[in-house]
């Protein structure tokens, strides 16, 4: 094959492969970007009178935690006195591609004190923004729905403040050792299968399997 078609042919690939590498770079750095001294969430809702923490790592745009939330969001109402429970950010950007806008939304109506109320809105209508080209539109709604002023809420969402937040939750995920999996739950600093949550009769999270570990947690820790 002749030199100069070659050498031709390198070219062409070397500059390929600069294209691509600025592309990635581009494309990452509104969510990979942080301080490094953010401090990650703590959004904690219960009382926590038997000393039992619940942590669940959560994408808004995973399927499964949807699945979940339905039963967590019974089962902490139910124990709402007895355990804490706290849900951090993880979410799954590579294959969830409005994952993370939700978080900046759940981060954004939390500084309002009301990140609660956007946690359920976006899990309650998953179906309606995971594939929306502009979710905004849609968290702008819920963001009025559940009474937030809607300008400080649409400049917290673009805010490296809560760029930060999300991925100093990632940033303390990454340190446990587990894969990258949504929902991933910490019972007590423990990492915790979460198919000890679903009910084998029916293949589903379940609020009275849910009941059952953390029943078993505060026994040990209240004998």
């Amino acid at each position: 094959m002749d030199r100069r078609f070659l050498a031709i042919l390198a070219g062409l690939i070397i500059i390929f492969v600069g294209i691509f590498a600025i592309s990635q770079h581009s494309g990452t750095k509104s969510q990979d970007t942080s301080s490094g001294s953010t401090q990650p969430t703590n959004h904690t809702e219960g009382q926590g009178s038997k000393g039992v923490t619940l942590v669940e790592y959560g994408d808004y745009e995973c399927p499964v935690c949807a699945e979940y939330y339905q039963a967590l969001n019974q089962f902490v109402s139910q124990d709402n006195s007895q355990i804490y429970f706290q849900f951090r950010n993880l979410p799954l950007t590579q294959i969830h591609p409005n994952a993370f806008a939700s978080a900046r939304a759940a981060e954004a109506a939390g500084l309002q004190n009301k990140y609660w109320q956007m946690h359920d809105q976006l899990y309650v209508n998953q179906d309606q923004w995971a594939s929306a080209g502009t979710p905004l539109t849609l968290f702008d709604q819920y963001a009025k729905a559940i009474g937030l002023n809607l300008t400080q809420f649409d400049q917290d969402y673009s805010s490296s403040k809560v760029n930060d937040a999300i991925n100093a939750d990632v940033a303390v995920f990454n340190k446990t050792g587990q894969p990258m999996a949504t929902p991933t739950f910490f019972l007590d600093g423990k990492y915790i299968d979460n198919s000890q949550f679903v009910d084998p009769s029916t293949g589903a999270p379940s609020t009275s399997k849910m009941q059952s570990v953390i029943n078993a947690e505060i026994a040990k820790k209240n004998p």
